[in-house]
């Protein structure tokens, strides 16, 4: 568990210090020297006992870490960052050279001031001329000495008396509250350090008590008033939130436990964080990203449906620009997969051959619900899974209406298509169909997207269920859930 010093902010305690070893072992560029006065950054350092070598400087950056700039220190063990142009505010560390983290301290606007530090005494690194840095290092002693007193409390919790108990909960709350008077007093004498910033992007809004409405308790107040100001006084334009260790956290606690799962909510969500970072240099690209990595194959049905939106509102809009070549195939090609198999969308038109050579149309179909089966007679997990659904079809499925349009994927798989259809006695209800090469070759010619591209099939097996109308219900899901799922239907 990473133990650095800028735990000192994270819910007002300090947790501890220790020795950091730092990922990311390529080094970075000697920084570019000044050119133009009172311009860029330039931050003089002495660590000693390093002498003639390169040490660097790194930040947070969402939930890794990088490394941004270098810096040779003399014989004198002196040295400085420097360059034309300012880094984003946040907070850094210093980094030796064997890339190990040092101390952290914070980096303000101005940018020019002085670190002194030892290697062997982390603790007592100094940060001259910086008054975000005095303000935090007079916070870090405060919320050390807190830290422990909280700390020597809760131990004596563990063999206290009920009596006693009570008493030492009720120093407990003390600590806290003089830690969130100590972060107010911050906030209203210092409201554009730094540090105020920092405590406004890590807070957390506590739960309230239940209010009583007309007699009632109302108890969704509490949740709705967390959400509500979860996130107050935080901005989506600063890049500084992901030169942060608690942004992106407090980011996806927000997205597990206050937003709904169902897609339309994640969706006015994002389009409302990415509106408002729009204007940002690096957390809009970030956070653009992070959305597309997390919806592109998401954990819940139907939420790709918020992928495709980042798709069709960004990427497709000049968005693009963003990615390198692969990626911008890749993104784009799993879009055109997605776009047609919505969930409530009508089923992509199939008519494929089934195996006396008639054609045989999906909408011709006609039943509560209907299957769609795409699988490959020789895939061992199709083995499995297709006379499974075969047995949950003549044990209940068929007796409640439901329809089975089974595809074979590869047409060059009849044998063994049959031969297993015959091995394994699947139901004669079941339409069993393939595309024929010479259909798919007509498809190819006239630019009309494949079944698989229209199905999103990029593994098999890959079901589908479909209302009446020839809706999709649901999609990739397991054999049980189906079933739960025509259950839930049907009452």
């Amino acid at each position: 568990m990473r133990r650095l010093m800028m735990v000192v902010l994270m819910n007002g305690l300090l947790i501890g210090l220790g020795q950091e070893s730092f990922a990311q072992k390529k080094p970075v560029k000697q920084a570019e020297k000044s050119t133009t006065a009172n311009v860029g950054r330039e931050i003089s350092i002495t660590l000693t006992p390093l002498k003639n070598t390169k040490i660097y400087l790194g930040s947070y950056f969402g939930k890794g870490m990088t490394l941004v700039d270098s810096a040779f220190l003399d014989i004198n063990s002196k040295g400085v960052f420097k360059g034309d142009k300012k880094l984003t505010r946040g907070i850094y560390f210093v980094v030796s050279p064997n890339y190990t983290i040092q101390f952290e301290f914070l980096m303000d606007g101005k940018q020019k001031f002085e670190i002194k530090g030892d290697t062997s005494a982390k603790e007592s690194a100094q940060i001259i001329g910086s008054p975000d840095n005095d303000l935090f290092k007079q916070y870090a002693q405060f919320s050390n000495a807190k830290g422990k007193q909280a700390q020597q409390l809760r131990s004596s919790l563990l063999s206290a008396n009920p009596e006693d108990a009570a008493k030492i909960r009720a120093s407990l709350a003390t600590v806290e509250k003089e830690i969130k008077q100590y972060q107010q007093n911050i906030h209203q004498k210092h409201p554009g350090s730094l540090l105020s910033t920092l405590f406004h992007v890590m807070k957390r809004p506590e739960l309230p008590a239940v209010p009583m409405i007309k007699g009632k308790p109302d108890s969704a107040y509490p949740y709705q008033y967390v959400k509500q100001h979860f996130w107050d006084d935080v901005l989506f334009n600063e890049d500084l939130l992901l030169r942060t260790p608690f942004f992106e956290p407090k980011l996806d606690d927000y997205f597990t436990y206050y937003v709904s799962p169902e897609p339309d909510s994640i969706i006015q969500e994002v389009k409302e964080m990415l509106f408002m970072a729009k204007t940002a240099k690096e957390i809009y690209p970030y956070l653009l990203t992070k959305f597309t990595n997390k919806y592109i194959n998401p954990e819940f049905m139907g939420q790709d449906k918020v992928f495709v939106y980042l798709f069709e509102n960004f990427y497709a809009k000049g968005d693009t620009a963003l990615l390198n070549p692969a990626s911008r195939k890749t993104i784009t090609e799993r879009a055109y997969s997605l776009m047609a198999n919505q969930l409530g969308q009508q089923a992509p038109v199939l008519n494929l051959t089934d195996t006396t050579g008639k054609k045989k149309q999906l909408y011709e179909v006609k039943a509560p619900f209907t299957l769609v089966a795409f699988w490959d007679p020789n895939c061992g997990h199709c083995k499995e899974e297709i006379p499974r659904f075969d047995s949950l079809y003549k044990a209940k499925w068929k007796a409640n209406g439901v329809a089975v349009y089974s595809v074979n994927i590869y047409e060059n798989e009849n044998q063994s298509w049959k031969k297993f259809i015959a091995e394994k006695n699947l139901s004669v209800e079941w339409i069993h169909v393939y595309q024929t090469k010479e259909d798919r070759l007509a498809e190819e010619k006239a630019g009309m997207p494949s079944y698989r591209q229209l199905y999103d099939i990029f593994k098999t097996p890959t079901f589908y269920l479909l209302d009446e109308n020839k809706r999709i219900l649901a999609k990739q899901l397991t054999l049980e859930q189906f079933d739960a799922l025509m259950d839930a239907k049907n009452r």
